[in-house]
């Protein structure tokens, strides 16, 4: 009995006045899903880098039924951005609000979290679409990405089933005490050390080759 009382105490916390409750499982499903967010950002990222050490192919390359057909597709691009790069960002703001969770379990990342993961899984949805009926080809990465996006909102909703939430509304109010001077500091370095992987591909193609 006693350590039943102790178990609701740990897992029934308070933010100014608006209780919420967390079972046990939750953390452990939150690890598993800042795992399979940070496969999806490293597979963005190699993309990213693909499009551009790799791209544009030589002239002639035929890349009709192969991945390279949808890497160089029009399909690939948004507003000539590289898709593979917005997907990068995707899984960074994923993670940095994991990160967020782990330093607060503030119930507000929880709510956040599920617009952004339901907008993963349905753009990955729309791509695996063009993949397979209107390009015609297969990115075996892409493919990665769109299993990972699909399992982020799954866990998503698992954790939002398991977890005893107030309404947003009564949330709100209080994210101050979510984004205190630490969590902003750690948001921050979390951030310059992921972005720095895809800022040095960008430099590696300006910067003139030794004798060019």
């Amino acid at each position: 009995m006693n350590e039943l009382l102790h178990e609701r105490e740990i897992n029934q916390e308070t933010t100014n006045d608006t209780s919420y409750q967390y079972k046990p499982a939750v953390r452990k499903l939150f690890a598993i899903f800042t795992t399979v967010a940070a496969i999806g950002w490293a597979v963005s990222v190699f993309l990213t880098g693909v499009h551009f050490w790799v791209l544009p192919l030589p002239t002639g390359f035929d890349v009709t039924g192969t991945p390279w057909a949808v890497m160089t597709s029009e399909w690939a691009y948004v507003l000539g951005i590289p898709l593979a790069l917005l997907g990068a960002f995707y899984y960074l703001t994923v993670l940095l609000l994991a990160g967020l969770w782990y330093h607060s379990g503030h119930p507000l990342v929880l709510k956040i979290l599920t617009p952004i993961s339901a907008t993963g899984v349905i753009a990955s949805a729309f791509f695996v679409y063009l993949q397979l009926f209107v390009i015609e080809a297969i990115c075996p990465f892409c493919m990665v990405s769109a299993v990972a996006s699909t399992t982020l909102f799954v866990i998503e909703l698992l954790m939002l089933r398991m977890s005893k939430l107030p309404p947003i509304r009564e949330l709100l109010p209080n994210v101050r005490t979510l984004l205190d001077r630490r969590s902003l500091i750690s948001l921050f370095l979390m951030l310059i050390v992921s972005v720095l992987p895809v800022l040095s591909f960008w430099f590696a193609t300006i910067v003139p080759a030794p004798g060019g």
